[in-house]
């Protein structure tokens, strides 16, 4: 019979062995961007994680931990996303990078068998489509979430609801004014996520006299109009007003910081992992 220590000698030796296997060594594209530094400190600092590559043209060559302030991390940031992804070992690439070269990075990862979570919005359609078809082909996950923080999937998931009863509706989204695209991937989630609950539905006139053009926003089909606003001091806000006789009904969400995407990205890269194929949306994975 084994004696305690032996036993318990067992048990370490295994408890190691399972804490390498599940942890998920993460690349990060658009390191040096805000987005990008503040992924680098979530995946330094979670326990089932580690920073095997970081991406940008910005900083090249400087270690990480430069960067962030926090000392020597021991990863350098190099501009060559295929190289550094075939020399690191990485399971996931997390991208947050600018729509030119969003979905040239997920094909890349893809193609080197490295899942990728996508935070960078602005993808078309044909380029979408495009990593559906090989996310399918390789067998592998992919995450594409126009946000991360889980209020604002929330808030999403409250205005599609909302619609049923005051299908009248506008969308008001704020963000950054480094922000290329408008309107805002999850501002165009939330749109897509109304008109499915609302049905056949027209809203406003026919015809509208914009004495000064696009002051009434993007038209959605049936009317829902989406508004953007970039301006330096914000990070990422959006309200859904809804009408009806008498009454409005506004539901919000504002992300003060950056770090309000965190725990939805971390979400993301252990989900992935299990994954075959394309997730768009990370209510997918929330509210499943």
């Amino acid at each position: 019979m084994p004696g305690r220590e032996e036993k318990t000698g067992k048990l370490s030796r295994c408890f190691r062995y399972y804490r390498e296997i599940i942890v998920i060594k993460v690349a990060v594209s658009g390191a040096s961007g805000r987005m990008g530094q503040e992924v680098l400190k979530t995946v330094l600092n979670a326990e089932d994680t580690e920073l095997c590559a970081a991406i940008d043209f910005y900083n090249e060559g400087q270690d990480v931990g430069t960067l962030l302030g926090t000392g020597p991390q021991g990863v350098q940031i190099t501009s060559d996303l295929a190289e550094a992804l075939a020399t690191s070992g990485a399971d996931v690439l997390v991208d947050f990078t600018r729509p030119q070269s969003v979905a040239a990075n997920t094909i890349t990862a893809l193609q080197a068998g490295v899942r990728p979570v996508v935070g960078t919005t602005g993808m078309s359609r044909e380029d979408f489509e495009q990593v559906v078809d090989l996310a399918q082909k390789k067998r592998l996950g992919c995450v594409i979430a126009p946000n991360f923080a889980i209020g604002a999937l929330l808030m999403i998931k409250f205005a599609a609801e909302a619609a049923k009863y005051l299908p009248h509706v506008e969308i008001i989204e704020k963000h950054h004014d480094q922000k290329l695209d408008a309107p805002s991937g999850t501002a165009v989630k939330t749109a897509e996520a109304i008109l499915e609950q609302r049905g056949e539905f027209k809203q406003g006139l026919d015809v509208e006299e914009e004495k000064i053009e696009g002051a009434r926003g993007g038209k959605m089909p049936g009317g829902l109009r989406i508004h953007s606003v970039r301006l330096p001091g914000f990070v990422a806000h959006q309200e859904v007003i809804f009408g009806g006789v008498g009454q409005t009904l506004t539901i919000r969400h504002d992300s003060i910081s950056r770090e309000s995407f965190m725990s939805g990205v971390l979400l993301a890269v252990r989900a992935v992992m299990r994954l075959e194929g394309v997730v768009y949306g990370l209510e997918n994975l929330l509210f499943e």
